[in-house]
């Protein structure tokens, strides 16, 4: 096989879920469209290469080094929703039913994947309560009901105790190992709505 050809169908096949007959199917598509498709393709993805950070403030993926959502007046910054990953921040904001803003972990802990709690954006989310104590009201813990999210979310309860600021969770509604990634809008504004008090 034609060595470009072959490293065009290994960059796709690298992407999660991307097995190499999708790959293979892909390339071949975009020949079929031609160049300036192709190059529009291709431009699009140096775009975002180039141009997209992350928020200073939440760690949320931005055009600029301030988000939109942390950039806004009109957002509730009293309260902070902490997710595990953008896609889980991006399903929240897709309901429209939440008006606060985001704390982005960038994964959760776990010992058995080599996952510490320096690895994730924490130490941010206690700076960010602990300076400005006195108008964050609610913390919510927005994480997956699975060993991996209880252990964060406990984690993050005992570090944020000290702080006058109230630490709530997703209510019931979501099963147990079940990733929010999976769960309806409806499912997942009910969870958000009905909220409980977490206890550690």
């Amino acid at each position: 096989m034609n060595n470009k050809l072959q490293n065009a169908i290994d960059a796709f096949a690298s992407l999660p879920g991307i097995g190499g007959k999708t790959a293979f199917k892909m390339v071949l598509h975009l020949l079929r469209q031609g160049h300036d498709h192709t190059e529009r393709f291709i431009n699009a993805l140096k775009e975002m290469n180039d141009g997209i950070t992350y928020c200073n403030v939440c760690h949320n993926i931005s055009d600029d080094a301030v988000c939109e959502i942390c950039a806004n007046p009109s957002r509730d910054h009293g309260t902070i929703c902490v997710v595990e990953t953008i896609k889980e921040q991006m399903l929240i904001e897709q309901t429209g039913g939440f008006q606060g803003v985001y704390h982005v972990l960038g994964g959760l802990i776990s010992p058995m994947a080599g996952i510490s709690p320096s690895n994730l954006q924490i130490e941010s989310l206690i700076k960010r309560v602990a300076d400005d104590e006195n108008n964050i009201k609610e913390v919510i813990l927005a994480l997956a009901p699975n060993v991996e999210g209880e252990t964060t979310a406990f984690y993050l309860f005992r570090k944020l105790a000290e702080y006058k600021v109230k630490i709530t969770t997703l209510a019931q509604g979501i099963a147990v190992g079940d990733e929010l990634e999976y769960a309806d809008e409806v499912t997942l504004t009910r969870a958000l709505e009905n909220r409980r008090i977490y206890r550690g």
